[in-house]
């Protein structure tokens, strides 16, 4: 039966497209916490741990959201490791990270899939496909905030990057200039 929900087919293919390069970096993100879940060592275990437990709880139920949009607008949800390896653009990571790292790796994987929900967005707002654009929107607003806490977790370290320093308070800062 066709699908008629006022957006064209081809329109369809195009935001469906983009959803699978979103699941399929969101799927990779995925992998890579539960692994950094498991592997995680150091001072930092018990916490790191279960933030990465929530973290990739949160990612496994955004992948089938993904899916679930992909397959009503009329297209296959990718779901084989061949196929996400060929549309994601997070890197993988060769053995195991010390936890700053693992952190670090975390950051630019969830600000990487705040940018593929970007690259996205605009084929689903053309056409008034306020369905995706709200999922996408909601994939923005998890991705940066999970990545803006990570980050804050490296500030202590210095080693947070851009910005460092940034949010130290003013009694701080005249402390360091005395």
């Amino acid at each position: 039966m066709d699908i008629d929900i006022g957006i064209s087919p081809k329109d369809r293919k195009k935001i469906a497209d983009g959803l699978s390069r979103v699941m399929a970096d969101t799927y990779t993100l995925y992998l890579k916490t539960h692994n950094y879940h498991w592997n995680v060592t150091g001072p930092m275990f018990q916490t790191l741990h279960l933030m990465f437990e929530v973290q990739y709880n949160e990612l496994w139920l955004a992948v089938d959201l993904l899916a679930e949009r992909i397959r009503s607008l009329g297209f296959q949800a990718p779901g084989t490791y061949q196929q996400f390896a060929k549309l994601t653009s997070i890197e993988d990571e060769e053995g195991v990270p010390v936890a700053t790292q693992m952190i670090r790796d975390l950051v630019k994987g969830h600000e990487r899939v705040a940018k593929t929900a970007r690259e996205a967005f605009p084929a689903a707002d053309k056409v008034s496909d306020e369905s995706t654009a709200d999922l996408l929107t909601q994939r923005l607003q998890i991705h940066e905030k999970t990545a803006w806490m990570l980050r804050s977790l490296l500030e202590d370290a210095g080693q947070s990057g851009e910005g460092r320093g940034e949010g130290r308070r003013s009694s701080d800062k005249k402390a360091k200039a005395k």
